[in-house]
């Protein structure tokens, strides 16, 4: 049964594309996120959910 491809090309591809760098994420700390939530379900009231721009009354 024929093969697709030699074992001896294996990896020619990676092993020619360019290494880059990842790029530096700035995600805030989870103190900070927690307290958006904190905001918008407590103080603000709103209903849970994607429709949260209708306050709970």
């Amino acid at each position: 049964m024929p093969t697709h491809g030699s074992i001896t090309k294996a990896g020619k591809v990676r092993s020619q594309t360019p290494k880059l760098q990842g790029r530096e994420r700035h995600n805030p700390p989870p103190r900070i996120s927690l307290r958006s939530k904190y905001e918008k379900r407590v103080e603000l009231k709103r209903n849970p959910g994607q429709n949260w721009v209708f306050l709970r009354k």
